[in-house]
């Protein structure tokens, strides 16, 4: 039986994450179940929309699905454990945060965290299933806007702007400003600026 198949006949959450890559804030996870009796046009890989795309779609998402939740890892997890395993964990926390539990989650990416549910893990998931698109928006909408607000209470590191990934500006604030509370500290150009 295929994804589109698993699709008609159960209660499927599509599952992404955003925020990987960044040197600074929380690892945010976003799971969808959404209705297929209120399709939501326009849904896609939140990487390839713009800000107001996305900021147009999150409210319509959050009111037409049937389900949806966040989950994170916060930067002190992902020190302690690795990103991997924070990412994992927030996806954990996210299904679980469903009040309707799904029969099936369609993660995106390779790896599959261990769900009450049957899981599986979609390549490029988030540019061809609905749910994972859902999911993506969700969570990029949720954690750029956490990222705003860090801008507010650090500035001069630019998080309004690159969000925490490793941008010429935000490693030249690192320099100049050095390194702040809601940094990655077991990221290398974090960990080799405090060492130095």
């Amino acid at each position: 039986m295929n994804v589109v198949e698993l699709s008609t006949a159960v209660l499927v959450a599509g599952v992404d994450e955003v925020g990987r890559g960044p040197l600074a804030g929380p690892v945010v996870v976003a799971a969808v179940i959404l209705d297929p009796l209120r399709p939501i046009d326009g849904l896609a890989d939140s990487k390839v929309l713009t800000a107001e795309r996305r900021e147009e779609l999150a409210p319509r998402i959050r009111a037409h699905a049937m389900a949806w939740a966040l989950g994170r890892a916060e930067v002190e997890e992902i020190d302690a454990i690795n990103i991997l395993q924070a990412t994992l964990l927030a996806m954990q926390r996210a299904v679980a945060a469903l009040h309707i539990a799904p029969e099936l989650a369609l993660v995106d990416g390779n790896r599959a965290p261990r769900l009450t549910c049957r899981v599986q893990t979609i390549v490029k998931g988030d540019e061809t299933v609905p749910a994972i698109s859902a999911a993506s928006i969700l969570a990029k909408v949720a954690r750029d806007s956490e990222m705003c607000e860090w801008d507010a209470r650090y500035p001069g590191y630019g998080f309004a702007r690159h969000k925490g990934y490793p941008t010429l500006e935000h490693l030249l604030a690192l320099d100049r400003l050095g390194v702040c509370p809601i940094h990655r500290r077991s990221f290398s150009p974090v960990r080799n600026r405090l060492e130095a």
